[in-house]
Parts: structure tokens; sequence; C-alpha cells
């Protein structure tokens, strides 16, 4: 009964209450985006560095290598060679290398050198199909199989660099052996290969830049005949690498190798833990504002809803006279008051929280085109979420308070002779 009543008497003025619930959902949505991007974001980057403690790359911007070799989200600083970095892969305080040279693209999504143990760090198995094991054949991240519809034995040809736009090599086929299992983390969106697919890519492209050149036969002959072993050794000038990822035993090498590497080589020995740690920190201050101005817009909102109710109560002073002749207690009035704040609320934060995933969902989709990362709009954080609706009835509570205390003190006999 009294439920209903409020809910009739907020629509009393409409115009105060749209402009409540505009402020409140408004508020609660950036709130509800934040929380969640944060904490996915948070659990994305954090996933992606299971297992590897430094990163080898080219000397320039630390970060720059990590978000390139980790998170393949940049243009990596630089290439090293190979044979500098294989001092260092086979030392005796190294548990794991992984090399990593970047190829070229197909429709956006890179194409990777690298070995299987790449796909065991992030526990990608092949679902359909085999491994990667001769040249030209690769493995198919699960999201870009399910998207660019890739089966196992279809022929693809590859556009030259990171550009989606860029030239494409008509005669050089990679082909689909393999797709791997969804893992939820960056191997899903890449297409991964042999090194020396990357090396003969670029060798051919290097000697024959026009797009008929002879080197096709000597590519496809490999392919279909000889299918020599993978080879890490080839011995052949300029053979580069991009990056490898290091899973150190010794705990001193960790912190040292920051120093020596950068002092007796032309390469760089960067801790992907303290760039993403930093990261935060950058990531949490523009965070941190933006729940602010929530918080305030959130704040502005109670203040809309004090502001109807205290003006409206005047003029309905004379409905709740009535109501306490026939029968109403003060307490009944009370909650009245508050029952119309609480059910803005409620309604405010219900169109927030909707709002925040659609939103989620949109920054889902730009994230995804640009940076090959997405977003679940329908995860709930419970404990968070939880807070923002107990903050958000509060702010509720606070704003009615004056005006249910008045409502509560409210002189029947002179009321109803003012009347």
């Amino acid at each position: 009964m009294i439920t209903k009543l409020a809910w009739k008497n907020i629509w009393f003025k409409p115009l105060n209450t749209v402009l409540s619930v505009i402020l409140l959902t408004s508020s609660v949505a950036i709130i509800t985006t934040l929380i969640l991007v944060e904490k996915q974001f948070e659990e994305k980057f954090s996933s992606n560095i299971e297992n590897v403690d430094l990163v080898l790359g080219a000397q320039g911007s630390p970060l720059q290598l990590i978000l390139s070799s980790v998170y393949q989200v940049d243009t990596p600083p630089g290439n090293i060679s190979y044979d500098s970095a294989k001092v260092w892969m086979n030392h005796p305080f190294v548990e794991k290398a992984i090399p990593l040279a970047f190829g070229d693209n197909y429709r956006g999504y890179k194409i990777l050198g690298t070995t299987t143990d790449y796909l065991a760090k992030f526990n990608a198995k092949v679902i359909d199909g085999v491994l990667f094991e001769k040249n030209f054949e690769v493995v198919v991240g699960s999201e870009i199989a399910q998207k660019l519809n890739l089966q196992v034995g279809k022929e693809f040809f590859g556009s030259h660099g990171d550009a989606k736009e860029g030239e494409v090599h008509e005669n050089y086929a990679y082909k689909v052996v393999g797709i791997a299992s969804k893992t939820g983390k960056v191997v899903d969106n890449l297409i991964v290969c042999t090194i020396p697919t990357v090396w003969q890519m670029h060798h051919q492209h290097e000697e024959n830049p026009a797009h008929g050149e002879e080197g096709h036969i000597h590519v496809e002959g490999e392919h279909e005949h000889e299918h020599e072993e993978v080879d890490m050794t080839i011995k052949e000038p300029n053979m580069e690498i991009t990056a490898v990822l290091l899973k150190i035993r010794n705990q001193m090498a960790k912190l040292t190798w920051q120093r020596v590497i950068p002092q007796n080589t032309k390469m760089q020995a960067v801790s992907p833990a303290f760039e993403v740690n930093r990261l935060f920190g950058l990531f949490g201050i523009g965070v941190t504002a933006l729940q602010y101005l929530a918080y305030g817009i959130m704040m502005i909102s109670g203040i809309s809803i004090f502001i109807a109710l205290y003006t409206t109560l005047k003029e309905r002073e004379s409905e709740f006279a009535l109501l306490r002749v026939n029968g109403a207690r003060r307490f009944q009035l009370l909650k009245i008051v508050m029952m119309e704040s609480l059910l803005l609320c409620v309604v405010g934060f219900v169109f927030g929280s909707i709002l925040g995933r659609v939103a989620l969902s949109m920054l889902s989709n730009a994230s995804e085109a640009d940076f090959k990362m997405s977003f679940d709009p329908y995860t709930f954080l419970w404990q968070k979420e939880g807070v923002l609706l107990v903050v958000t009835l509060l702010v509720g509570c606070i704003a009615a308070l004056i005006p249910a205390i008045k409502a509560y003190n409210l002189n029947i006999s002179k009321t109803l002779a003012n009347a």
C-alpha cells in the first residue's frame, strides 16, 4: 500500500522525477563501466604475463617492448640479432625461452613467428588439426577462426607488415593446419607459425619486392616436397627476431639482467610485471578521476531528489493531513517520503547498470577493432556493484531525511485550518 502510494507520488511532478533519474542513471552507468573495465583490464593484462619474468628485445621504450611482445598492441622498438639473443636464451639461469618474430598480417590480425611453446604458455590446445611444423603452416587463434571462418586446410595470403592495407604477398600462401582452443588471452587473436617462415617471407620480399617474383617456385617447392625440419640455427646473415619471452629460474638474474644486458649488448631486458604495474598506476589515476566525477554527479542527483521532495511536500501537506485524520500514523508518512526517494534510487540504479553494460559493449567493440582486446558486459561483480547499490540507496536516504522528518512532524489541525 505504502509502496504503491509512493510510486504514484513520484509522478506528481514528472519533470523533477525524470531529471533525478537521469542524473542517478548517469552516475551509476559511469561507475559500473569503470568497475567492470578496471577489473577485466587488470585480469587480462595479468593473465598474459604469467610465466614471463623478463622480455628480451631491442633497446628503446620498455613499455613499448612489453605492449608489442606480450600484448601485441603496439609496434616493437626494433629487432634483435637471433645469435645475440641465443646467448641469453641458452643461459643456465633460463628455464624457458620463447622467441618471437613479427611477420605479416592477415586482414589486420598479426602473423607471429614463434615455437609451439608459445601456445603451451597460454594453455592453448589444438582442438582441430595439428601443430605447425613446417614453413608456411599456421595455427589460428579461436577468435580469428570464428570471425574469418578459417578452417583446417584453407590457404590464405598475408599482407606485408602491420597494416591491413599492406602489400599482399600473393605468391606465398599460408596453410591452416590447426585451430587453437579459446583461452581468453592474446593468443586467441593471433596466427602462429614457425620463425623461419617469417625469415623466408622477409628474405623473399627484400629480394623480390614486386608481385611477379620467381622466388615463388622455390617456396612452393619447399612447402610441398622438402618439408625440412624447423632449424632454429639457420646460418644466414641478418637473421633477426623481435623479442624473447624468458622464464628465469634464478631470482637474482631477474634483477641483474635488467642492468647487465643493456650495458653489454644492443638489447634490453624488461620486467613485464614492473611495466604493467606502472601502466596500472597511470590507468588508475584516470579511473579515480572519473569515479570522483561520477560520485559528484550522484551527489547532484541526491540534491535534485531532496529539492523535488521538499518542494512537493509543501503542496502535499493537506493530503498528508487527511491521511493522518483517516488513521495513518506519523511513522507511515515518514515511510512514504523515504520510499519515494528509495524507489527513485532503485530505478536509477537499474537503468544505470543496464546503460553501463551497453557502454562497455560499445567500448569492447572499439577496443577489439584497435587492440584485439574485448570486455564481457555480462560479468557481474557482486561485491563492488553491491557496494554501489548501498551507496546509491544511502544517497536516497540522506536526500529524503529532512522532507521525511518534516512529514513526520506535520501539524494536522494547523494544516487543515490553512487548507
